[in-house]
């Protein structure tokens, strides 16, 4: 069982200037803890279920630069990158970027893009939903061909690269892992199948349905379920105990997820709790998992 932590608010007492300190002390925490990775949300304006737009939020791949360079062994990604924030090939080399200097730490968390308030504020073009998706299936195919060195031509219906050149490659072998976040049943855990390295969901109630949807299309698709990395993403409401992480964390395992995110809310020591948690192992993993 893999364990996580999530950054969705900079929000931190003492203003500004006190942004680059606080979160470099979480990553370095989460770090130390041994925690297997640190997520940032890939937002320009705060969402809703956080905080007011207006609250601070900080361009997630330089937040994810900055914390390579404060940490040594816990992997990075975004939770996850709208696709039409970036075209593919400058996200792609974004990641791979990141993967260089981390030491082979980087994921590519990615999604159809959501927030059609923060696109229109920034003049950032946010296309029908099924446009969307088109996007979206073209740049995880895009992705795959770039990171396995390909670097013949591709022309889609949305993006067209001469020369999908990068340079230098990724350190992760054979590639810097894709996730896809979100539960649609139709679109996005089928590209989960076909295209993905793992699946990003919500603690819940809906959480053992969905693990069946990707199942299923896993089955159409001739992928092996196995091979895909179920994440889900969780809240505490104020620092649990080590006892309350400790018995999340299993009926998340008993549930099919590989692989639980927590989201770091205000003021919360999370990181620490979550690494004494994780020590616990014998409580944490079922038999035979």
């Amino acid at each position: 069982m893999r364990v996580g932590l999530q950054v969705p608010s900079f929000t931190f007492p003492g203003g500004p200037e006190q942004i680059g300190p606080v979160y470099g002390r979480i990553a370095r925490e989460a770090d130390q803890a041994g925690l297997h990775s640190l997520w940032v949300m890939d937002h320009f304006f705060q969402i809703g279920m956080v905080g007011a737009p207006e609250e601070p939020m900080l361009e997630s791949y330089s937040a994810l630069a900055y914390a390579a360079a404060l940490t040594e062994r816990i992997t990075l990604g975004t939770m996850v990158t709208g696709v039409t924030y970036r075209h593919p090939g400058i996200l792609l080399k974004t990641v791979t970027t990141l993967d260089v200097l981390s030491g082979g730490r980087a994921w590519l968390g990615i999604g159809a893009a959501w927030y059609e308030e923060e696109s229109r504020g920034l003049g950032v073009a946010f296309p029908p939903t099924a446009e969307r998706f088109e996007r979206l299936e073209e740049t995880l195919r895009i992705a795959h061909r770039m990171w396995r060195g390909d670097e013949s031509a591709f022309e889609g219906e949305h993006f067209k690269l001469e020369r999908p050149l990068n340079s230098p490659p990724a350190l992760r072998r054979p590639r810097p892992p894709i996730l896809i976040g979100g539960g649609g049943e139709q679109k996005t855990l089928r590209f989960v199948a076909r295209y993905a390295d793992a699946c990003n969901l919500f603690d819940g109630a809906e959480l053992p349905h969905k693990l069946d949807v990707l199942r299923g299309h896993c089955e159409r698709e001739g992928r092996d379920y196995a091979e895909i990395e179920k994440t889900s993403l969780g809240y505490f409401g104020g620092t649990p105990s080590v006892d309350e992480a400790v018995d999340t964390i299993g009926r998340l395992a008993e549930s099919g997820v590989d692989h639980a995110i927590f989201s770091q809310g205000t003021g919360q020591d999370l990181a620490g709790v979550l690494g004494e948690a994780l020590a616990q192992t014998e409580k944490i993993v079922p038999a035979g998992r």
